[in-house]
């Protein structure tokens, strides 16, 4: 019998030693890039405060690091597999490990505006880097979905942590320090990931940058997220939100015909042809968007209907944490070897919709344990089991060279999804708020009567969003089941394989 150790195959297929010290270092800085998008959220009135930052400009505290994130998220990714992603993802750290000092030590509106977009540019050359490490890194089936399980788990789980931090932070410290958070976590991601991560020695994707697509991406991505975020605030009729919504189609329409004429393309449209690929960066967009917008729905009714505090308010999120590790960690890890991926998705994205559905009956009274804490259970349940194999298959059959690319499409339908989220489900509720307060404006004669009155039409318009939500997570449970169609993975499956081909390299087996 020969040895398979002799098989060249197996040689190249022979797993990193280092691969799970590896996946504590990428994890970790994925964890800190999560978690600044909601730990900011809880500073923001403190810091507005303390900056003198007007009204109508704090928005920009969140848009400045938004626009800058999800612009350059396709750059980002295509400088990954350039450069290489270890490079990527260490200079990504070290720049957001800096922006967040600068954000920390901000003394006036421009410093802060201005650290918030540096953290967001380097946010963008992290998060392809990370998830395309974790790509390359993990090629065998079983440890992938282990590998996924985690990522995933940090990936859902990550923005309610930043939740209770930020409260911890903001009420015990000092606003700054949801900043000043991000250095260590940086400076460890950082020099582990320089002593330990390995990837791919072909890997990269040495043509030459797509300068135009770069630009039109970058603008198109722009426009659309900041799309959104103006029609929050200006309305959906707005002239400057319907110019920066036909702006945003003609720039990305403009992106898709040079992509396909160009020699070396920013993103190829052979990592969007793929069904599979396309119904996870599509269900997971839309599943984003119903997340997105119960965290902020969630957060007002818990501190201003039933007057928690910010860390209170934080701690009242951990069900979904717990819920969103079990999901990943112990059903989809374990079940994504046995079962095709979309009745992971399908079922997953159904049970959060479930639990989406219980908080469509919240009241001013509602309990905390009767009805919050078990519709956040579902809804962690399953967004965990639903996220995890979501990740994996984002880069699931991709070539080597365009793993940074594929990963960048799963932040940017996530970091869109986001954006689309707070925006649209935002605007429902205040409209539903805003109804309910005409309709019932006559009843309301004291002081205390108009005070109840302006409690109950906010959580009138949040079930009325709720409601929008637990559609779209239908939706979501919808296109998943019908695009995604690849088998169960076998346990000897290697992705990014460099064959460039969408089906499964399998180890080779030597027979007695």
């Amino acid at each position: 019998m020969p040895k398979i150790a002799d098989s060249p195959a197996r040689t190249a297929l022979t797993p990193d030693p280092g691969r799970w010290k590896a996946l504590v270092f990428i994890a970790l800085a994925q964890l800190m890039v999560v978690l600044d998008a909601t730990i900011v959220n809880i500073a923001l009135p403190s810091a507005q405060q303390d900056l003198g930052i007007s009204d109508g400009n704090r928005q920009w505290v969140i848009t400045a690091y938004a626009l800058a994130f999800g612009g350059l998220l396709l750059f980002g990714g295509r400088i990954a597999d350039l450069w290489g992603r270890k490079r990527t993802f260490v200079v990504g750290l070290a720049g957001f490990a800096a922006a967040s000092a600068l954000g920390g030590a901000a003394t006036g509106e421009a410093m802060m505006l201005g650290a918030r977009a540096l953290q967001g540019a380097f946010g963008a050359l992290l998060a392809p880097a990370a998830l395309s490490l974790l790509a390359v890194t993990f090629t065998d089936a079983k440890e992938r979905a282990k590998a996924f399980g985690i990522y995933g788990a940090i990936a859902g789980g990550g923005g309610a942590v930043g939740l209770i931090l930020g409260g911890f932070l903001t009420e015990y410290l000092n606003w700054r320090w949801t900043f000043f958070v991000n250095i260590p976590f940086a400076v460890v991601a950082a020099v582990g990931a320089y002593l330990v991560v390995r990837e791919p020695a072909d890997g990269r994707n040495r043509s030459p940058l797509d300068v135009p697509g770069v630009i039109l991406s970058t603008l198109g991505l722009v426009a659309l997220v900041y799309g959104f975020t103006r029609a929050e605030s200006e309305g959906w009729s707005d002239a400057g939100t319907i110019g920066l919504f036909v702006g945003s189609a003609v720039l990305l329409l403009a992106f898709v015909v040079t992509e396909s004429r160009v020699k070396s393309p920013l993103l190829p449209l052979r990592v969007l042809a793929d069904r599979n690929r396309g119904g996870v960066y599509l269900s997971l967009g839309l599943a984003v968007i119903a997340m997105f917008g119960l965290f902020l729905f969630l957060t007002y009714y818990l501190q201003v209907v039933k007057g928690y505090s910010p860390v209170r308010t934080g701690f009242a999120f951990l069900p979904m944490i717990v819920g969103m590790i079990t999901g990943s960690t112990q059903i989809g890890a374990r079940l994504m070897t046995r079962v095709p991926p979309r009745l992971l998705m399908a079922p997953g994205f159904l049970t959060a919709a479930v639990g989406m559905l219980l908080l469509t009956r919240l009241e001013i009274g509602t309990s905390y344990a009767g009805l919050i804490l078990p519709a956040q259970l579902l809804l962690g349940l399953g967004m965990g089991t639903a996220f995890m194999p979501a990740m994996s298959l984002a880069t699931h059959g991709v070539d080597p060279r365009d793993a940074g690319v594929a990963s960048a499409m799963v932040n940017t339908s996530q970091q869109v999804g986001g954006a689309i989220g707070t925006a649209l489900l935002n605007t429902i509720a205040a409209s539903a708020t805003t109804a309910y307060l005409t309709d019932h404006a006559a009843g309301a004669t004291t002081p205390a009567a108009q005070k109840l009155l302006q409690l109950q039409g906010m959580v009138e318009g949040y079930a009325a969003a709720i409601w929008w939500a637990v559609g779209i997570l239908a939706v979501s449970a919808a296109i998943a089941f019908t695009f995604i169609t690849t088998g169960k993975p076998g346990s000897g499956v290697v992705a990014g394989s460099g064959t460039g081909a969408d089906d499964e390299v399998r180890i080779p087996v030597v027979a007695h």
